[in-house]
């Protein structure tokens, strides 16, 4: 048992397979004759908000300091940081540690990145394969040398894929010693915007590893799998309730460092949605007029699929918005009586949105509010919320601010990077994919589906943003 409503699961699957060929050359393509291999189970822990670097030093370095046997870690960008420098600093006291009790089993650490400067991109390989760089240079990337890990018998790879022009391997992750995940939306850089991140325990990792390994080669996933079906088992699913969960304040005056922490509960339907990295066929100079449809990846299919059967709100955060596909899904399901909550970022790398989708966030919202307009004004609006679905639903767009009073804090986001979609407040999903042309047409992305009714995380992202926000439009001030 799945564990998800068929309403999702058989649209979801059919969409899969009616675009089947087409995604028959994606890396990785290992679910495409099977999607239902996707849905697994897992074991939420925790769920982070705050700027990059808060995530890091909170969450992912401590997992990575006590690392007993592998470490996994992909992110798309690697920058010199404050953030590289701290995950400089773990490793070379996780290899200190570890030199203080001889007679350990060697620690293998995988790194996997796309993007670190413009010649890196320009020169990369083409090949699946990717570049593995050599231990010589891990020193100039910000890394421990060679000698320094070898002192704590680690042994460490340093890996990168990037496929021109503009195909970044976009995923961020981290798996620990098989057992536990992070996903969070924050890469290795400089940038101090507000990101989240979830942490999982489950048959999920096993998931997360056989997508790292399909598209890494790192090899061992047979194995991880089964260590996660033997410490989880799949056969009782319950909802994922966190009313009793704690949330933890990082500092004073409304820091957006948060952090929540789930009690203790069972398996929670769950599916891996990998978007592959897909090559285009039709490829133009202008990516943004070489192919009208996205390709149906699993993330993609599911965003649609779950926007299309949404009965009462759709909620999104999002960095940008260019991706048209979704919102024209979004403006049938306000069309339904549905209603739409976006949270967005102002002047969020225009040149990139330029350059990929040939608009703007800003563009695309204008046109999107137009077109709202439009069908509010063919059709009535909804003034009782216990009436059924046959009005225009209410629509909500809304701009990233940071809080005047903390924008001289290192602490305060910028800009909003993180990613996220919520259903019904059922379905949920985090991970790397922005509702941009980038994340739909050619990058690869990774996205977690949680069906958890009752799930009332959204309290501590909105908590931290009701006050961090610039109203761009609300239907309610339409009349």
């Amino acid at each position: 048992m799945s564990g998800f409503p068929e309403s999702f699961v058989g649209p979801w699957t059919d969409r899969l397979r009616a675009h089947r060929d087409d995604q028959l050359n994606d890396f990785p393509n290992y679910h495409i004759a099977n999607p239902e291999t996707l849905i697994t189970t897992s074991v939420p822990r925790a769920l982070y908000v705050g700027t990059g670097l808060s995530i890091f030093t909170r969450a992912l370095l401590p997992a990575i300091l006590n690392a007993q046997h592998s470490i996994h870690f992909v992110t798309c960008y690697w920058a010199e940081s404050p953030t590289l420098s701290s995950f400089r600093e773990t490793l070379l006291k996780l290899a200190s540690a570890r030199a203080d009790t001889p007679g350990q089993k060697p620690l293998k650490i995988t790194i996997g990145f796309s993007s670190s400067g413009l010649f890196q991109k320009l020169f990369h390989t083409s090949s699946l394969n990717g570049h593995v760089v050599p231990p010589r240079e891990w020193e100039k990337m910000g890394l421990p040398s060679e000698t320094a890990l070898k002192m704590g018998t680690i042994e460490l790879t340093v890996k990168s894929l990037f496929f021109t022009p503009f195909s970044v391997m976009h995923p961020k992750y981290l798996i620990v010693d098989g057992a536990r995940c992070w996903v969070p939306s924050c890469n290795v850089s400089w940038e101090r915007w507000f990101e989240g991140c979830i942490e999982l325990e489950g048959e999920v990792v096993g998931q997360l590893m056989r997508f790292h390994d399909q598209t890494w080669g790192a090899h061992g996933a047979t194995e991880l799998l089964s260590v996660g079906n033997r410490r989880y088992s799949s056969g009782t699913l319950q909802p994922l309730r966190n009313k009793r969960a704690s949330l933890h304040s990082g500092g004073l005056d409304m820091s957006a460092t948060q952090s929540l922490k789930f009690p203790a509960t069972e398996a929670t339907p769950t599916i891996l949605l990998p978007s592959s990295h897909h090559r285009n066929p039709r490829f133009s100079l202008f990516p943004f007029l070489s192919q009208s449809n996205p390709p149906i990846t699993p993330l993609n299919a599911a965003l649609l699929t779950l926007i299309e059967n949404a009965q009462r709100q759709i909620n999104i955060v999002t960095p940008n918005v260019t991706s048209w596909p979704l919102m024209e899904a979004l403006l049938a399901s306000l069309a339904r009586g549905v209603d739409v909550h976006i949270r967005t970022s102002r002047s969020m790398m225009v040149m990139e949105q330029l350059v990929t989708a040939g608009t703007t966030t800003a563009w695309c919202l204008d046109r999107f509010i137009k077109k709202y307009k439009a069908l509010v004004n063919s059709k009535p609006m909804l003034n009782d919320p216990e009436a059924p679905a046959l009005g225009v639903g209410r629509l909500d767009i809304l701009y990233y601010k940071p809080l005047s009073l903390r924008q001289k804090e290192d602490d305060e986001p910028v800009l909003s990077h993180f990613k996220m979609t919520m259903v019904d407040e059922e379905f949920v999903i985090f991970g790397s994919g922005n509702v941009d042309r980038a994340s739909w047409w050619t990058s690869q992305e990774i996205g977690v589906l949680l069906h958890a009714p009752e799930f009332d995380g959204q309290r501590l992202w909105e908590g931290v943003l009701e006050n961090r926000s610039e109203v761009v439009f609300r239907s309610a001030d339409m009349y």
